[in-house]
């Protein structure tokens, strides 16, 4: 809930409308400041946004975005623009070896009682078919190491230096690091600093069953968000698609900024950019000269982008019951079942395949060709159904690395220009390239924007607790 004085109707122009921008946008419109939320698509969603493909004449996801029980600022934007019954919830994780064999994970549970954290999902840990012991010992050994305090500290070590130094067997690394963490993280094991690994192993694992339960949006990206503009324009402000800012200045004597579109000038108070880091360094110099500009500037050339590929299938019959799945020792990395999770028709099936720059290398029909003969492997089904339309998307600029010593290169929310402020998943939050990420960011930047209005706001969503004996084990 925000604390804030009312009326204040001071003008915010948030520039760039993914999920750091509009969850600063409708966070501060609900706090009373009008906002103009500008975007250059003719779209809401940045990156995690849905679209009607022409070569299938369906509208889909540019990708499958997942969240967790521990994403509480995307949860909290949900829960601000209305749509949080749209989020289809569970406990359990299928991994699926070629040949068809499955393992389980999730939560223990026997009627009421329930094992404390972390042991509550040990028992199915344990049982997994897909890890031979040795795995699981070293399994338990490295998320042991895990919950130290320095875990979440040393970046400048890469998490395949760590795995090697912790002594990791062959399995766990290709079947749980390389594949639900890597892939997870949509980066090379010696590409991710072991901090955000560290995270994604305490949240999801070990502090809570509840952080560690996933999430999927039951309507496409686009219908999750159809909220936002009737929330910013019933509060005052407005939400301008195909809109590019090409620039903007800052006018001392009325203490406003103004921004250059192609479109015509806004004028504002405040400002902020929430825009992906290529983005905001294409502005840069478009912006009035400061002395943080070259600092900010040399953190941003210090990022890189790592792809993600999805691969859109419809059969003429079902090939699988499963809501979704990991797939195991194969490119392709998880299966979501839109038929089942979105209620859509035709048998359509999603394919995931992240953390890999060579799927994104291939051509059209090799990719697909590659993710179907996979696809059988696991379910054999699909070599008796006919394949009825087929989209392949490449979003080459998916996500952030995560590199170790990354941190120093994620500037905060204030910028060194007069009453503008930064926001996207690539500023310092303390999570990895997601969508909680960016959310947490849009937050970050509203509180202190409101701060710099002298009307100080609480938007920002703290962390959930860790529960059971994570409770004394936590820092």
């Amino acid at each position: 809930m925000i604390d804030s004085s009312q009326n204040s109707q001071k003008s915010v122009t948030v520039i760039g409308a993914g999920v750091a921008g509009m969850s600063a946008a409708c966070a501060l419109a609900e706090a009373g400041f009008r906002v103009q939320l500008v975007e250059r698509r003719g779209y809401l969603g940045g990156r995690a946004s849905s679209y009607l493909h022409p070569g299938v004449n369906e509208v889909i996801d540019n990708c499958q975005h997942v969240l967790f029980g521990c994403c509480t600022n995307l949860l909290g934007f949900y829960r601000r623009i209305g749509v949080s019954d749209r989020i289809h919830w569970t406990h359990e994780m299928t991994m699926i070896e070629p040949g068809g064999r499955r393992s389980r994970l999730e939560p223990f549970r026997f009627g009421p009682f329930r094992l404390p954290a972390p042991l509550h999902g040990a028992p199915s840990f344990l049982s997994a078919k897909s890890l031979t012991f040795a795995d699981k010992i070293s399994l338990g050994r490295a998320m042991r190491a895990m919950m130290r305090p320095d875990a979440l500290i040393d970046t400048r070590e890469s998490l395949g230096a760590w795995l090697r130094r912790h002594r990791q067997t062959e399995g766990a690394v290709n079947r749980f690091w390389r594949l639900v963490i890597a892939s997870a993280l949509n980066a090379e094991l010696d590409s991710i600093a072991v901090p955000y690994a560290a995270k994604v192993i305490r949240e999801l694992f070990l502090n809570s069953a509840e952080a560690g339960s996933m999430g999927m949006s039951t309507v496409p990206l686009s219908e999750l968000y159809a909220g936002v503009t009737p929330f910013i324009e019933q509060r005052g402000g407005s939400v301008l698609l195909n809109t590019s800012v090409e620039g903007a200045a800052w006018d001392e004597e009325t203490s406003q900024w103004l921004i250059c579109t192609r479109t015509g000038e806004l004028v504002s108070d405040f400002v902020i950019l929430a825009l992906p880091f290529e983005a905001t360094q294409k502005l840069l110099p478009h912006l009035p000269a400061e002395e943080g500009a070259e600092k900010l500037a040399r953190q941003i050339e210090r990022h890189e982008h790592w792809p993600i590929c999805s691969v859109h299938l419809w059969f003429d019959r079902e090939i699988t019951s499963l809501e979704h799945a990991v797939m195991l020792d194969r490119e392709i990395h998880w299966m979501y079942n839109q038929s089942k999770l979105q209620g859509r028709g035709g048998n359509y099936i999603e394919l995931v395949v992240s953390a890999t720059r060579s799927f994104a290398a291939l051509p059209r029909e090799a990719a697909i060709q590659q993710a179907l003969t996979e696809l059988a492997e696991f379910f054999p089904r699909v070599k008796e159904a006919k394949l009825e339309k087929v989209a392949l998307i490449k979003e080459v600029n998916a996500t952030f690395g995560i590199a170790p010593g990354i941190d120093s290169a994620r500037p905060g929310a204030a910028s060194s220009w007069p009453n503008l402020f930064l926001a996207g998943d690539w500023v310092q939050t303390g999570w990895p390239s997601t969508m909680e990420s960016a959310a947490r960011s849009g937050h970050l930047a509203a509180e202190a924007l409101g701060m710099a209005a002298g009307e100080p706001l609480r938007c920002f969503e703290p962390d959930l607790k860790p529960q059971g004996l994570m409770r004394w084990i936590s820092p």
